[in-house]
């Protein structure tokens, strides 16, 4: 028969490994954030961009169309627009697109932007050489801010064998609210530049 202190001491143990247990899926769980991210990144994976640091050297006479898309989650009083809602383009020429956003309240609000291009396929060939997309935005009220996005096709999308059939990409951003925002993006405004009043006449 066993003894009510050995049957305590299994118990003991099996509480232990259930917590350990629970603290590993825990830590999994926070750690595949970013490597779901770094894994996207790379792979171009559910129409995630690259990033890179250069302009593109090669220009096709092939052309393709960028359209440009933007969204605001509920919670961020912003007016949110890309300057064009489209652009017909080389692959591998170096464009430049504006994105212009508006804070309408009251106050100071920071906004971060996620992002990501349709069809899927064509997210590694998408190259980003500058972006605000994961930089949080400090506007303070009824501040307009221009934001440009650098980016070209990258020429291997002819290669590929889902890429070669792409004749539009359509680049989306959608802005959500910063709870805490960094000391950086709460003291200091964004980086962007203000956007300027349109001429008179």
């Amino acid at each position: 028969m066993t003894s009510r202190s050995g049957r305590l001491n299994s118990n003991g143990k099996v509480a232990v490994i259930c917590a350990g247990v629970a603290a590993g899926m825990i830590g999994l769980a926070y750690a595949s954030v970013p490597l779901y991210s770094l894994f996207c990144s790379v792979t171009g994976y559910g129409g995630t961009t690259q990033r890179v640091a250069a302009p593109s050297h090669e220009v096709l006479d092939r052309m393709v169309t960028v359209r440009f898309d933007s969204n605001v989650a509920p919670g961020l009083d912003w007016e949110f627009t890309p300057a064009v809602t489209s652009m017909k383009l080389h692959i591998g020429e170096n464009a430049l697109a504006i994105y212009r956003a508006t804070n309408h309240s009251k106050v100071p609000v920071v906004g971060t932007a996620t992002f990501n291009v349709t069809p899927e396929q064509a997210g590694g060939f998408f190259n980003k050489i500058q972006c605000f997309c994961f930089t949080e935005q400090r506007l303070e009220p009824g501040e307009t801010v221009d934001m440009p996005v650098s980016f070209y096709v990258d020429p291997a999308i002819v290669n590929d064998v889902d890429g070669a059939f792409i004749r539009t990409i359509t680049l989306s951003y959608t802005f959500y609210p910063v709870a805490k925002p960094s000391t950086s993006a709460a003291l200091n405004p964004s980086a962007p530049v203000p956007a300027k009043p349109p001429p008179n006449g």
